[in-house]
């Protein structure tokens, strides 16, 4: 489909079609729909099983066909994308330009983020569309009378599990901001609500009164499927080729789970073990710089999602995440393709405070004069477009498979991470640091001066100065992974997009007080509709609440 169709399809924004608990409707059925096996098949079944577990990753890059080819939108292609939303609300990453960028920039803009459009209907129904697809294999494997394989497919299934309630809770956990009050419009307080929790076992009525957990109830959840989960992925003997999770992985969901709760001691602790217990170490800087493999290599990470040829994703051609992220293709959205095209760019600020000798900064186009300038490794068939049209702090990092920029079903045929061992390099940092400051700068430098800048030195010493720098590095780190979000929410970190020189596009240069309103997502308003338990106690919307910054 051409780009452009989105303008005309998008000019009427409808209401959400998709309640959360009518996703139960599939669990509490007693007999077998005619796509679900029993907890008998499964259990007698090895090709059952198998087919049940794999469909969990497989779901990592579900598109919503009927979005994509009815509706003409070009967002819906799975738990990368809205990894891509999430990073596209901080003030980290940017899209360059308007041109082409529809599908996606209502996010960046604070535009159209109340209950009654498909922005936020498209996270929550992915969402809980996985865990009706994790809730299969979670309902159909009994732990009393299980074989070792299945208790190993369990444990990754509680694992997806855990995976996607932490997300939600983070993402839609009411917080205090300088746009909202926990108070929303029907007189009712919604602070520290977190999502209804969906289970296997729920039958109807529970989900038609389904409330949003506290985020006490979520983390004791979330805790419980990580205990079991610990316990049984022992059995689990093949990660196929690292789509599942593993103990490491476990940990390091664990590691997320704790600092959310502000436990920094047992954040401290399990991302040590997910360390210890990684098959992986911190990406080198040949791995990371590489043209061919720069962050689509899954061998390097203790977890991913892998795009195939025969992935619907990757058969549309633009619709996927190398189209959006990569930004060195001639047929993705965010490529060189085209004049005018919306690169992904690092916010000028950020690249700036990197240092020079850091080598993460090669990974983004440095400004013309720069030093760095000749440092920075462009795919050498289309190095003559990149030096052309890419514009200074535009991203280089996610690169396509085999650095091939013109065949989807090649270059989109890619890998994205869902968790690093880095990552957990830097909980453990920034948890110790909460405590003891001297302990979490002696962990940065450590990590810091062994794996990413030998000349690298922590200048501050208090502690939320600590932290900060810490969460900074990690923001470096993991820019573009869909990780910055948590942190700048979690810690009530401002996001500053507005200032002289600024890399933002007009309408995105958006300025906060600390954490943003949008970070406190909002549902659907359908889901009240069906969901007594919901209803009356959504978030405020956020939509238009920022007036964008402009230079006087």
């Amino acid at each position: 489909m051409n780009k452009k169709t989105i303008y005309r399809s998008m000019a009427g924004l409808v209401m959400a079609g998709f309640s959360l608990t009518s996703l139960t409707g599939c669990m509490e059925v007693t007999e077998p729909a005619s796509n679900i096996a029993t907890e008998g098949q499964i259990q007698n079944s090895p090709s059952s099983s198998e087919s049940f577990l794999m469909a969990m990753p497989a779901y990592f890059n579900k598109v919503n066909s009927s979005w994509v080819y009815d509706d003409g939108l070009h967002f819906p292609f799975g738990y990368g994308a809205i990894m891509y939303i999430r990073d596209l609300m901080t003030g980290d990453l940017l899209q360059s330009t308007k041109n082409y960028a529809i599908h996606f920039y209502y996010w960046a803009q604070n535009k159209y983020q109340g209950d009654g459009y498909l922005f936020g209907q498209y996270i929550s129904t992915y969402y809980y569309n996985f865990i009706l697809t994790i809730n299969n294999m979670v309902g159909a494997v009994n732990p009393e009378n299980a074989t070792d394989q299945q208790l190993g497919y369990l444990g990754a299934g509680l694992a997806f599990r855990a995976m996607c309630y932490i997300d939600l809770a983070r993402m839609y956990e009411f917080l205090p901001n300088d746009r909202t009050s926990n108070i929303n419009a029907e007189g009712n307080d919604v602070s520290g609500l977190t999502v209804p929790i969906v289970t296997a076992e729920m039958n109807q009525a529970d989900a038609l009164n389904n409330p949003r957990a506290t985020h006490e109830k979520m983390k004791e959840f979330i805790e419980s499927d990580l205990n079991k989960a610990e316990e049984y992925i022992k059995h689990l003997t093949k990660t196929a080729g690292g789509v599942l999770p593993d103990l490491s992985c476990v940990y390091g969901l664990k590691a997320r789970l704790y600092m959310w709760d502000g436990d920094y001691e047992n954040a401290a602790k399990y991302a040590r073990l997910a360390i210890n217990n990684a098959k992986v170490q911190p990406m080198s800087e040949e791995a990371c710089t590489n043209y061919k493999t720069g962050f689509n290599d899954i061998t390097k990470w203790m977890w991913g999602a892998t795009q195939t040829s025969e992935d619907t994703s990757v058969k549309t051609g633009i619709v996927n995440w190398t189209s959006w992220l990569s930004n060195q293709t001639t047929f993705g959205y965010s490529g060189y393709g085209q004049e005018n095209m919306p690169f992904n760019e690092i916010d000028k600020r950020m690249y700036e405070r990197i240092s020079d000798t850091d080598f993460r900064k090669t990974e983004f186009k440095a400004p013309e004069g720069s030093e760095l300038a000749d440092k920075v490794i462009q795919i050498p068939a289309t190095k003559s477009l990149a030096d052309k049209r890419m514009p200074a702090y535009a991203s280089v990092k996610f690169r396509p498979n085999e650095g091939n920029t013109d065949d989807p079903n090649i270059g989109a045929a890619s890998s994205y991470p869902i968790m690093r061992v880095e990552e957990m390099y830097f909980i453990e940092a920034e948890a110790v640091a909460h405590t003891n400051a001297a302990k979490g700068k002696e962990l940065l430098e450590t990590f810091m001066k062994t794996y990413r800048d030998p000349k690298y030195t922590c200048k501050v010493s208090s502690t939320d100065d600590v932290v900060e720098e810490i969460v900074f590095q990690k923001r470096v780190e993991l820019w573009g992974e869909g990780q910055t979000f948590f942190d700048i929410k979690r810690l009530n970190y401002s996001v500053t997009r507005g200032y002289p020189g600024t890399n933002w596009y007009d309408l995105t240069r958006l300025n906060t007080n600390g954490r943003p309103a949008w970070m406190n997502l909002v549902f659907v308003a359908y889901e009240g509709d069906r969901n007594q338990g919901v209803r009356g106690m959504n978030n405020p919307d956020p939509s238009d609440l920022y007036t964008p910054w402009t230079e006087q």
